[in-house]
Order: C-alpha cells, then structure tokens, then sequence
C-alpha cells in the first residue's frame, strides 16, 4: 500500500500524499519547500547525516599520515583530499539542515553515539599503503554508491552529489596511483601494498550496508528513489569494477571464491563476515573509541571558534539594522 492510500489518512493528507507519490513516480525532485510523509524526511535526516558524520569522521584517518606522507607531493595530495572531505560534510549537513533538523542536533547525536556513520571508519590505517588502499577501494565504493545518489529524489541531495562525486574520483585516483608506485617499487613496497589490500577489501564490501535480505530500509528507500538500487546490487557492481582494476595493479584480492560466472555476466565472490560488520555498527570495532573522542574532542576545542563567528554575526546584523 502506497502513503497516498493510507486508510489512516485525512482527505486533505492523503491528497498531499497523492501528489507527492505523483512527483516521485515522475521522477521529479522533491524540495524543502514541498509537503512530504514524515517518514520520508526521517528517512533523509537518518541518511543524509550519517553520510555527513561518515566525511568528517573518515578525515582522522588520513588526516593522521599528512605529516608522515614520504614526500612534499604526497602531503600536500593527501592535504587536498583531506579538505575535500570536510567540505563533504559541510554540503551534507547544509542539505539536512534543509529538513528541519539543526547542525548542532546532528552533532550532539553523532557525539552521544545516537547517530551512526560507516563502519569503514572504525577501522586502523597503520601503513602508508593504508591511503592507497582508503583511496582505492574505501573512495571507490563511496563512487559505486554515491552516483546514483545523484538522481536522489530529493533535491538538495541529489544536488550536493554531483561535486562530491567529481572530488571522489580524485581520490580513487590518488589512491590507485600510490598503490601502483608501491607495486612497482621494492618487493617490501609491494608486500605492503598487498597486505594493505587484504585488509581493506572485505570491510570496503561491507560499505554497501548488509545483504538486502537484512536491510530494514532500502526496500522503502528504494521506492521513495532515494536509493536507485539496493545493497547486494550495488556491491556486485563493485567488485565487478574493482577486479580488472587489481589485476592492472597487481595485487591478489583476498577471496578464494572470487570468479568470472559467465552465465550471469558477473564475477562470483565469496560470503562476508557480517558477524564483523554488526559488531562494528555496535562499537566493538578497532576505532571506535578513539574516533569518537578524537571527534568529541575536536569539537570542544573548537567552541571558541564557533563562539566568535556567532558573535561576529551578530555584531554584523545589528550593524546592519542600525544602518537600515
């Protein structure tokens, strides 16, 4: 049963209803500005902030090699990305503000542990070859999952994805390149590069989010075409485009079962631990801890900032009143 033809529904609901099933079975943009369910903007406050919390979350682990990067070049790359990713965040939060909720309730959620972000974050990034990997496979699942959210059903969402989608690509570059340096350095450069991989191929799969079956919310997203296709889709398409790109680097991906299935057109590969994923969500995993206090912390010493902006503009507000 569709929200237009909820038996629950007033005369005057159900037609707002109607019309806003109407926009989306027309693939037309919904604006914040226009009447929509409830659980239709719980659902994009829900998503769209996480998508924001998981930006900034995921700058500490790369943020924590700029000063470490072997060369000037790379440190200044990873400084650009780095940047990139703030500003991530910023969009995604300025488009959920949209929505009614406030910059500083996102925060407080995210802060309190209320607010979930991607589980990719949780975990450690102890070798150089870590920022090929986060870029190759962390950012090129972002990509796999992110561009269809450029057609999000609404707006300022969809809007925001389409420069945050230009920038990573950037870095799925800058991460294939220093993977592709490595494996053609020394053979200690290239065991870094392969166990760097082996770490970060399973948990960069489970980015996707759980198998459909256990997926409470994209069935509904995908209907409101939030989502344009569900978890497993999206993962297939995933691997689909990784495994030529390994083969071009060099490196093995960690999966026994992973093969070409010629009668579905698709590579094959194996289960993944979702044991590890749901004990992640749950905060047991490497990071949990210390990105969340890094982030609480960060967010504390950076109160006088916010202090002197709100007073700056309400200095310049009352200047301006005055002038007028």
């Amino acid at each position: 049963m569709s929200a237009a033809t909820s038996p629950t529904a007033s005369p005057s609901e159900a037609s707002k209803l109607a019309a806003f099933d109407a926009l989306i079975a027309e693939n037309q943009r919904i604006e914040p500005s226009d009447w929509m369910p409830e659980a239709y903007r719980k659902t994009l406050v829900r998503q769209m902030s996480q998508h924001a919390h998981s930006e900034i979350i995921g700058m500490q682990p790369e943020g924590n090699w700029i000063t470490r990067a072997p060369s000037l070049k790379r440190k200044a790359i990873l400084m650009a990305k780095v940047q990139d990713e703030a500003g991530h965040g910023l969009y995604l939060y300025s488009a959920t503000e949209t929505l009614g909720i406030t910059r500083d309730e996102m925060l407080d959620q995210l802060h309190t542990g209320k607010a979930k972000y991607s589980s990719i974050f949780n975990y450690l990034a102890p070798s150089w070859a870590d920022m090929g990997s986060i870029g190759w496979l962390v950012d090129g699942a972002a990509i796999a999952n992110q561009v269809p959210l450029c057609r999000a059903s609404y707006g300022p969402y969809g809007r925001a994805m389409v420069r945050i989608c230009k920038e990573e690509s950037f870095h799925q570059r800058q991460g294939f390149e220093i993977l592709l340096a490595l494996m053609n350095g020394t053979e200690a450069q290239q065991r870094m590069a392969q166990e760097s991989v082996d770490r970060w191929y399973a948990p960069a799969l489970m980015m996707f989010g759980p198998p459909d079956a256990e997926s409470p919310n994209s069935q509904q997203s995908m209907a409101w075409k939030i989502k344009r296709f569900s978890n497993d889709d999206l993962r297939q398409r995933f691997v689909d485009m990784i495994v030529p790109q390994a083969e071009f680097l060099g490196v093995t991906l960690p999966d026994p079962d992973l093969r070409w299935n010629e009668d579905r057109g698709h590579y094959d590969f194996g289960e993944l631990d979702w044991d590890e994923f749901y004990a992640v969500l749950r905060g047991s995993g490497q990071a949990n801890a210390l990105r969340l206090a890094k982030r609480r912390a960060a967010h504390d010493e950076g109160a006088w900032v916010r202090e002197a902006a709100r007073a700056y503009a309400e200095r310049a507000a009352s200047s301006e009143r005055l002038a007028s």
